[in-house]
């Protein structure tokens, strides 16, 4: 098996877009969303992408170089690797913003630098059960419901993606709507360029040609400096103001789920390469990615990196071994140089968003076809903490937009009395919408869980999720949320005043028992449906 191979160049074109694009979300998220400065995201977060990157693609590369040597055969397609999309959005606003927003009204100095720690300790965090979970992945995969892990992530790929990206598409039309059809054509429709262009690429070009044509580009002005070398340097101060603050205790609602998420859909991505011929080892290809995420942490990168849906296409495409050491070496020098903010004036995310938004709808899709049909309800209602979630961080954005939780504006605690009085005239239950958004992901999982269990009449393992929620709710990991002058943040146990804590907390608490004990109960007090209920219904639906 060669090391290089035609289609490892059309692979190359396609994985290393993929990557650029997150290399982009993430100097336009970091700069404008979190206001890490230059040095911060230059200097310590992008060479810390590198080392994650590089380290990850040559290990792929190799590990398909042994499979085809151990097989005989030179078609062997390395495994897609690269920063998870779905991390990289949940590390930035549901961990790094939160922690900033907190900093700030907290009056810290640099509310920039706690965000940071803040991300290097959901980055440690998802390496290490990526890591252990590499030894117990199966088993774990077993005991939760599909709907339930796919659910929750189409919830975050729904608003926190592909939302997000369609506001953008309608805000610059000609740009948005052209470029996404672009992609729909090709990955919707299956069809390619002629002279075998990748769709990811006509789409960035088009895009950029567009974004120059009608003023989107170039962005801002040109960058004070040109390309320079930036070593990777090693976070350990940081990570240890991120341990000693208890950053892992106060953001464990989003790094365990989404951790175990990452965990089982890498876990997913290799069975596909099983199923299209490759049949990599399923401990070392995930304790691989676990160290990569780790590695990314302790050189100051705050985004964990996966193993990438889509192996099938880049082997039937032709790739094999060398696109994936072509993308670890071309990410690192784009890491290192310090020409990503070139790179960015001239190509503006506005050209690789459709990209971005066809993610969101595919993992929101595939939530529904990867589930059996009768199990849809259940993804219905995973997927509604998070639209929940995503609702009420805008409200919070639209109140802030009205000088609400601002330095020289009303505080959100000093009011909070009038803020829930005036959503409720317009029949909004706005606290519904806060306790909802406070570890969303866990109650994403449960609800999915607990229909899934109804579904099936499996009741009493119902019954287990729902002790589950009480158990979370109690400890303050979901639902239980603080007011503090700019935002409602998730309000955890400490041991301080236990008797009000709990009393805050037992309203939900005793809601997951009650709906507990009802299903505990249903073998007693209810008889099947005659006509089979609604899984019978959708069957003669479908033979309509």
């Amino acid at each position: 098996m060669r090391w290089f191979v035609r289609g490892d160049v059309d692979g190359f074109f396609g994985l290393a877009l993929d990557n650029l694009v997150q290399l982009l979300l993430i100097d336009t998220l970091c700069r404008f969303v979190l206001g890490f400065s230059d040095d911060l995201l230059y200097g310590h977060v992008l060479p810390g992408v590198a080392v994650s990157l590089l380290l990850g693609n040559l290990f792929y590369a190799w590990q398909a170089r042994r499979l085809g040597a151990a097989t005989g055969r030179d078609d062997v397609c390395a495994l897609p690797y690269g920063i998870n999309t779905v991390s990289l959005f949940g590390h930035v606003f549901l961990v790094m913003l939160p922690a900033r927003l907190a900093a700030e009204a907290a009056g810290a100095a640099d509310p920039a630098r706690v965000a940071w720690t803040a991300g290097l300790a959901a980055c440690v965090g998802s390496g290490l059960i990526e890591f252990a979970g590499a030894f117990v992945a199966e088993r774990v995969r077993r005991a939760t419901p599909r709907a339930a892990l796919l659910a929750t992530l189409s919830g975050i790929a729904l608003t926190f993606i592909a939302l997000g990206f369609l506001f953008r598409t309608y805000a610059h039309p000609i740009v948005g709507l052209a470029t996404f059809g672009v992609v729909m054509l090709t990955y919707f429709g299956r069809v390619r360029f002629r002279g075998g262009l990748p769709g990811g690429l006509v789409a960035v070009l088009l895009g950029t040609l567009l974004a120059w044509m009608t003023g989107l580009a170039p962005t801002g002005d040109a960058p004070a400096r040109g390309a320079e070398l930036f070593l990777p340097r090693g976070a350990w101060g940081a990570l240890g103001e991120a341990f000693s603050g208890g950053m892992l205790l106060t953001y464990v609602s989003v790094i365990v789920p989404m951790g175990l998420f990452n965990l089982i859909g890498s876990l997913q991505n290799i069975e596909s390469a099983d199923a299209a011929g490759d049949a990599f080892p399923e401990r070392s290809s995930l304790a691989v990615n676990g160290l990569g995420t780790l590695a990314a942490a302790c050189f100051g990168s705050v985004f964990p990196t996966t193993l990438y849906i889509g192996h099938p296409g880049w082997k039937a495409m032709g790739a094999r071994a060398g696109y994936s050491v072509l993308n670890g070496v071309f990410m690192t020098v784009v890491c290192l140089t310090g020409v990503l903010p070139h790179i960015v004036r001239v190509v503006p995310i506005d050209a690789g968003m459709a990209i971005v938004l066809w993610i969101g709808l595919v993992i929101t899709a595939q939530a529904f076809q990867a589930t059996p049909r009768r199990h849809a309800p259940a993804v219905v209602l995973g997927v509604m903490p998070g639209v929940a979630a995503w609702g009420a961080i805008t409200a919070k954005n639209a109140l802030r937009a009205a000088g609400w939780g601002t330095p020289d504006g009303p505080a959100f605690d000093a009011n909070a009395s009038e803020l829930v009085q005036g959503f409720a005239r317009s029949d909004t239950w706005i606290e519904g919408a806060f306790a909802l958004e406070q570890g969303f992901i866990f109650t994403s999982m449960i609800l999915a869980a607990v229909a899934v269990a109804i579904i099936e009449r499996r009741f009493l393992q119902g019954a287990i999720w729902c002790a589950i929620g009480a158990a979370l709710s109690a400890v303050g990991l979901m639902h239980s949320y603080a007011w503090t002058a700019g935002d409602t943040v998730l309000r955890f146990f400490d041991g301080a005043d236990p008797g009000g804590f709990l009393a805050h907390t037992s309203p939900w608490a005793a809601g997951y028992l009650a709906m507990g004990a009802v299903l505990l109960l249903a073998r007693w007090i209810t008889t099947p449906a005659a006509d089979g209920g609604l899984e019978d219904e959708g069957a003669r639906a479908g033979d309509r």
